[in-house]
């Protein structure tokens, strides 16, 4: 009995010898590789991740961020890496063999890896683009764009004066009330017409070594009349003067859809600054390599303004009709633009 275990137990023991020792032979062996990769840049398919591809391979380079901040280093580039493979590497990425760069460096688009010989350091000083530095200069840009104004603004006033506030009062707000329907029916159903100011204030008699004395008061209602019918502004200064408007302070011209206007300005302004930094690149003997930082900055839209005088002679020449002159605006556009340039050496 004894001898029938042992020879068994010596069977069980060189079966998991064998076992073994075949186990051990049928693993694969797993080893980081260094080699040079030459390709293009390229980014993987879940966001984050960029790739070598080759004619034949794709490598997923691990400690890309070290790379990310040289100028060259963009989707499409034409770059030389030496690195060790790590076929053993966890990542998120599902694409490409996981490759370690210890060194990367761009490559011209010249075919210069069919021009290499045995000498790969040769071949690769021969066929690199190499770079001084980068400069970043600012330029600003501006424009200029003439547009046509589509709305009027007209501020009309009437005053009154008076030894009695009431009676300054009264006669105000009946000289108000026929201009403004006056204004209303010279302007059309399209205007906008509202009141923008209000005052009733004493008169003061100044005499030496006297109290001030009160010697009458000044009512004074201002109405505000937006319109976009330009044609229709000096029949409407005309027609509030007659109604008993005495005062027009102010008429300015403005560009109420201003938008298309803006945008044009501001592509304008946008191109005038590039072509400024590469003119500032061929100055250096470089080029421009990448815009760094765009900001707009301020875009003025002033008004077409016109002197309050109109009111005044209207008012001295109440059957000569008022002539307006709309004239154009000039709407204005800047950008600040900050700019990569390369030189060679």
């Amino acid at each position: 009995m004894n001898r029938k275990f042992s020879a068994f137990a010596s069977l069980v023991a060189c079966a998991i010898f064998f076992g073994a020792q075949l186990s051990l032979v049928a693993a694969p062996t797993v080893r980081a590789e260094e080699i040079t990769v030459r390709g293009r840049l390229a980014r993987t398919v879940e966001a984050g991740g960029w790739l070598i591809t080759s004619d034949s391979q794709k490598y997923l380079i691990l400690n890309s961020r070290r790379f990310q901040n040289e100028s060259w280093f963009r989707a499409g580039a034409e770059v030389e890496a030496t690195g060790e493979t790590k076929p053993g590497a966890i990542t998120i990425y599902q694409e490409g063999i996981p490759f370690e760069v210890r060194s990367m460096r761009p490559q011209s688009s010249g075919g210069g890896d069919n021009r290499r010989d045995n000498s790969d350091e040769a071949g690769a000083t021969e066929a690199t683009i190499t770079f001084k530095g980068a400069t970043r200069v600012s330029v600003t840009g501006e424009a200029i764009i003439q547009a046509q104004p589509d709305t009027a603004i007209i501020t009309i006033a009437v005053v009154t004066q008076n030894a009695s506030a009431s009676e300054a009062q009264a006669e105000n707000a009946s000289k108000t009330d026929a201009v403004v329907r006056a204004v209303k029916a010279a302007a059309g159903a399209n205007a906008e017409i509202k009141t923008s100011g209000y005052s009733l204030q004493p008169q003061y008699v100044y005499k030496q070594n006297e109290q001030p004395m009160i010697s009458g008061y000044i009512a004074r209602n201002s109405v505000l009349v937006t319109m976009s019918e330009l044609n229709k502004v000096g029949g409407v200064i005309d027609a509030s003067v007659r109604a008993g408007a005495n005062n027009v302070d102010n008429l300015s011209f403005i560009l109420r859809r201003d938008r298309p206007a803006r945008n044009q300005a501001l592509t304008e302004a946008t191109r005038d600054a590039v072509s400024k930094a590469q003119t500032l690149a061929q100055a250096l003997g470089g080029r421009v390599a990448r815009i760094v930082e765009v900001q707009e900055g301020s875009a003025a839209r002033p008004p077409i303004i016109y002197n309050a005088e109109y009111g005044r002679a209207s008012a001295a020449r109440a059957d000569t009709a008022t002539p307006i002159e709309v004239g154009s605006l000039d709407i204005r556009s800047q950008v600040q633009l900050v700019a990569e340039i390369e030189t060679r050496p």
